[in-house]
């Protein structure tokens, strides 16, 4: 396994907390038509701002190209978890380049929260609790990859670096000189 059980079940479980809140979202408004609990109020927060998760899942901003957003979002949080595993556990030639698609994959995900709320909070002018709760998974997530694979240390990145030291040219010592050879430099 290339990272700890510790970073693998937070990255695992921060894509779980958003498939949780979207398919909420999905099940009970999209195919039961029914009413989402803890998503009305009658409190305006900031002065401006309601909640009312109905208000925000019936607007136009709801779907993209004719796809509803909870939908994508299941689809990026699933695609968030196959690329962790892919990248924990998957055959050495594909790591590389699932980190470098679950980063980019993250970083999209990343560009699009701005988007949504800026059409909560300044063009609806309302706010839907699960919505929230999935911008603030995405964001987290985000901090939480970049820190974990450049600042908080690669466990897997340790341990090649000494394999990959172990399979450099070793320098020759001859009459009390060191010799490299050509290929090392």
């Amino acid at each position: 396994m290339r990272v700890s059980w510790p970073k693998f079940l937070v990255l695992v479980v921060m894509s779980c907390v958003g498939i949780a809140a979207s398919s909420v979202v999905f099940y009970l408004y999209e195919l039961l038509h029914t009413g989402l609990p803890y998503c009305t109020s009658s409190q305006k927060l900031f002065g401006f701002i309601t909640v009312d998760c109905n208000a925000v899942l019936s607007s136009p901003y709801n779907n993209v190209f004719g796809i509803n957003l909870d939908l994508l979002a299941i689809i990026y949080f699933i695609v968030n978890i196959v690329l962790v595993c892919v990248y924990a556990f998957g055959p050495n030639n594909l790591f590389s380049k699932a980190f470098k698609i679950l980063f980019g994959w993250r970083f999209i995900g990343l560009l699009i929260v701005p988007y949504l709320m800026t059409v909560e909070f300044v063009v609806l002018k309302t706010i839907c609790i699960y919505c929230t709760i999935m911008h603030v998974v995405i964001l987290v997530d985000f901090g939480v990859i970049t820190y974990f694979f450049f600042w908080g240390g690669n466990d897997e990145a340790d341990e090649g670096d000494e394999q990959a030291m172990d399979e450099l040219p070793q320098p020759r010592v001859q009459n009390g000189m060191v010799e490299h050879s050509q290929s090392t430099y």
